[in-house]
């Protein structure tokens, strides 16, 4: 146990040693939008039972803080070490494993993130319903799931180049952002490839959503075959342009 607290408080001292400084605990927080921007920006990557995410890139939050609060550590600590993770993450570890892109969410919903995991993670699921710590909100304290993507009439994407609005908002709310630069959605991922230099076919698209390739993971337990077809689409349509 205590080399698990210690693990933690050397990486937050790694942290100042880089000049980096730390957050802290957040002032404020709503664990409900939290979990939806967890969802969108961060499930891809990581898991997290309460949100039913299965990512396997970055570690296993449920994994990772079980062990944190059975060595004593408090939610406030938790939600102190998220919110640092967030604006300090390591983006290319020595190692080569891909990185976490520094500030995936910002301000306020960076700290929203940070209280709803450490509401959450490590601990058993309790029916969707999660209690802020640390004197944060916690907005009523019941997250909802985020909204599944939507069709919107079949339209175009309105960022220009074309493509179909439903696939755009596939990408933008199944965390491709996070991971994947692509102008017209407005990212700068870049843990797998810039998709503008790669300009994939729809067939490739496709592929990779469905099956996956190191480090993404499969999407075929998550979106639809007619929403990998969408969101394919769009991606083929917009790259690169």
């Amino acid at each position: 146990m205590r080399r698990v607290v210690g693990a933690l408080a050397a990486a937050l001292a790694t942290i100042v040693a880089a000049g980096c400084g730390t957050v802290g605990i957040p002032e404020s927080g709503n664990a409900s939008s939290g979990k939806q921007l967890f969802t969108a920006k961060c499930g891809s990557c990581h898991t997290l039972a309460d949100a039913g995410t299965t990512g396997t890139i970055g570690p296993n939050l449920d994994h990772a803080f079980a062990e944190s609060r059975a060595a004593g550590l408090g939610q406030s600590t938790i939600e102190a070490v998220v919110r640092d993770q967030i604006a300090y993450a390591v983006e290319h570890p020595s190692t080569g494993a891909p990185g976490m892109p520094r500030n995936l969410v910002t301000g306020s919903d960076a700290d929203d993130v940070a209280v709803y995991v450490a509401s959450v993670a490590g601990l058993p699921t309790s029916g969707g319903t999660t209690t802020g710590g640390g004197g944060a909100t916690t907005g009523g304290g019941t997250t909802t799931e985020a909204a599944p993507p939507t069709t919107t009439g079949g339209g175009t994407s309105t960022g220009g180049g074309g493509g179909t609005a439903e696939g755009k908002q596939i990408f933008l709310s199944a965390g491709c952002t996070s991971c994947h630069t692509l102008k017209d959605a407005g990212s700068t991922g870049t843990v797998g490839p810039n998709l503008d230099d790669a300009k994939p076919s729809k067939d490739l698209v496709v592929e990779r959503v469905t099956n996956g390739k190191t480090p993404m993971p499969s999407f075929k337990g998550q979106l639809t075959d007619a929403q990998i077809q969408a969101v394919a689409e769009y991606v083929s349509s917009v790259a690169g342009k």
